[in-house]
């Protein structure tokens, strides 16, 4: 028998409610989620704090898995508070990009190439601001 369905698509049968399928989230964006909320937090926070911001009913174990990759990345610092730890950001969403484009960079035997084939595949104002950028580091540096 075929049960109906409501208008987001779930299906209703014998008076109980499937749940949803949950959204698969793109590379990275919940560690961005998890960084962005830890950037509103005062002072250093709690996984549990972290758990009960990002609202999406995450695991626990979740969000800790969040926060190690996030510290092996040198995205988050963390100190011991008791039996637990507690959390800081390092990194901005903008600066987790680039501890990622560096990683993939690291990874890679011949940087020049893939620097080259990087710059090359940009759109020109992309090039330009990385331009401009280079030559703002080359004059803090004399």
């Amino acid at each position: 028998m075929n049960s109906p369905v409501d208008a987001r698509g779930v299906l209703e049968g014998d008076g109980v409610r499937e749940q949803e399928p949950s959204r698969r989230r793109g590379q990275g964006e919940l560690e961005g989620e998890v960084l962005a909320a830890l950037r509103t937090a005062a002072e250093p926070v709690s996984t549990a704090w972290v758990q009960e911001r990002l609202g999406h009913g995450l695991a626990y174990t979740t969000v800790i898995t969040i926060l190690t990759r996030l510290l092996a990345k040198g995205a988050v610092s963390r100190e011991k508070a008791g039996r637990s730890f507690v959390w800081t950001p390092k990194a901005d969403g903008a600066g987790l990009a680039a501890l990622r484009m560096r990683r993939v960079l690291d990874g890679e035997s011949d940087r020049e190439t893939v620097l080259a084939r990087f710059v090359t595949g940009l759109p020109p104002q992309d090039e330009q601001v990385l331009r401009e950028l280079l030559e703002r580091a080359r004059e803090a540096e004399e």
